[in-house]
């Protein structure tokens, strides 16, 4: 039952917003009293809590995978974007921004896994694309993974990048863009605009 509401709380709160649902919301979803609910979590902030980690587990399991299949780097960074949005449902309510604003101590822990994961893996994409020719062999690489972390980050801030004016799907193409048009050699460039078309 506790897996159940984890997956449930999970999907909830990617659909509608970590603020705009309810214990009440999830226990109706689920046909369940809220009693049963507090008997695993004892409160929102416990179950925002678990469903931030569970889902930060399941992505990274998924980015892991990717990065296993040893694709082309460039590849590799699409891939990975794709498997993520997949999983955060094209964050359309802004989950992650609303995480920040109303539960900031745990966004900041979701924020230190995230970079710890994510650094570890943009460093690794990075240099297998200098050695295969796809990434200029100059760029400072623990810079350029920071850059890369920042400003994937940034995007989810909905003050800055308001979905209804930027889709967030639109948005994080542009950046994925934005990003391998600055460390790509020619070759790479050739290989980013076959994947574009």
């Amino acid at each position: 039952m506790k897996d159940q509401i984890l997956t449930k709380a999970t999907d909830l709160f990617l659909t509608l917003g970590f603020k705009s649902v309810t214990m009440d919301d999830i226990a109706s979803e689920m046909g369940i009293s809220k009693k049963t609910i507090y008997l695993h979590y004892s409160n929102k902030d416990q179950l925002v809590e678990a469903s931030t980690m569970h889902l930060f587990e399941t992505i990274s399991g998924g980015i892991d995978q990717i990065c296993s299949l040893e694709n082309n780097p460039i590849e590799e960074l699409f891939l990975i974007k794709d498997f993520v949005m997949k999983n955060l449902k094209n964050e359309s309510t802004s989950p992650i921004y609303q995480l920040q604003k109303y539960y900031p101590n745990i966004h900041k822990s979701l924020m230190l896994r995230q970079f710890d994961k994510m650094g570890d893996c943009v460093i690794v994409n990075l240099e297998k694309g200098i050695v295969r020719g796809l990434f200029r062999k100059e760029i400072n690489i623990p810079l350029i993974a920071r850059f890369y972390f920042a400003g994937m980050t940034s995007l989810k801030n909905n003050e800055i990048f308001n979905t209804e004016l930027f889709p967030s799907l639109t948005t994080q193409m542009a950046y994925l863009e934005y990003h391998l048009r600055g460390i790509c050699t020619e070759k790479g460039i050739q290989k980013l605009e076959q994947l574009l078309k």
